[in-house]
């Protein structure tokens, strides 16, 4: 029998009408050899949201932990996004091809551009219009963005057809991104919030730990739990069952109004990666 999944994830309503639960696991780093069980176990413990990445090498290990789950297709929300190096139009084709047939499925969840990269040859226009392209073709559910600024965004307003249905950015108490979320919450995007705990920097911080421990909850849980109330999706890591399952365990509490203004008031527009703006790497 398949795992049941986790009571209480709820789920956001794109912009196209496809539902996405606002908790999911994320893979960056997780080393392809391994990437198959540590997935398994997270679909056991009642993920049902993944989200990789060309670029992360792992997509193989995704598709053989949900096939070999039990758990029906339909049921499993999967995530993957656009390699540096194929932003012109027939390499993103290819490309998005390639990450079919890697993760053993015949249409995604949803695709997305990884980063604008506004200095390279190619123009990021270009590319959004060749991701137009797949989801015209029915073998994706929905398209977005990731690390688009909202210069880059009113530039695929004007020049294209299709509105992102997602912009995922990186998103922390050290880095609250309320201009560029209320840009995406005005223009009918979901926020996705990558590297949410700032790579485990925020979880000593005293005001964090502090609402933890009032609340009997771990400083890790408390950062989720602020993401979701903000209503961002979010998609922590870990290759631990305990963390896990700890990171899923956000939706029997609550933080107060006291609670949420002292985490957001953390911000320091700190980033743990790079600017959008300036970032142009192309992996060889």
């Amino acid at each position: 029998m398949a795992p049941a999944p986790a009571l209480g994830v709820p789920t956001i309503t794109l912009n196209n009408g496809v539902e996405i639960p606002q908790l999911g696991f994320g893979v960056y780093q997780v080393p392809p050899e391994d990437t198959a069980d540590v997935v398994g176990t997270a679909l056991e413990v009642g993920y049902r949201h993944i989200d990789t990445a060309q670029m992360y090498g792992n997509e193989k290990g995704v598709g053989e932990a949900v096939g070999a789950s039990g758990i029906d297709r339909s049921e499993i929300f999967v995530t993957s996004k656009l390699n540096n190096g194929f932003h012109r139009r027939d390499d993103a084709l290819r490309a998005f091809d390639r990450s079919l047939g890697d993760l053993g499925f015949e249409q995604l969840d949803l695709f997305l551009v990884h980063w604008p990269l506004p200095g390279i040859d190619v123009d990021y226009v270009e590319t959004w219009k060749a991701m137009e392209e797949i989801y015209a073709d029915g073998r994706v559910r929905a398209i977005g963005v990731s690390n688009f600024q909202p210069a880059h965004l009113r530039r695929l307003f004007a020049e294209s057809e299709i509105r992102p249905a997602v912009n995922q950015i990186e998103v922390h108490p050290y880095l609250a991104q309320d201009d560029v979320r209320a840009f995406d919450a005005d223009h009918e995007i979901v926020t996705e919030a990558w590297s949410p705990i700032a790579q485990g920097k925020v979880l000593d911080d005293p005001a964090i730990t502090a609402i933890a421990e009032r609340l009997g909850r771990t400083p890790a849980q408390v950062v989720l739990r602020w993401h979701v109330q903000r209503g961002d999706v979010v998609f922590p890591k870990s290759v631990s069952r305990e963390r896990m399952e700890q990171n899923i365990g956000l939706f029997d509490f609550e933080l107060d109004t006291g609670g949420m203004a002292s985490i957001s008031g953390l911000n320091r527009n700190e980033r743990t990666g790079p600017d959008p703006d300036t970032f142009n790497y192309i992996p060889r």
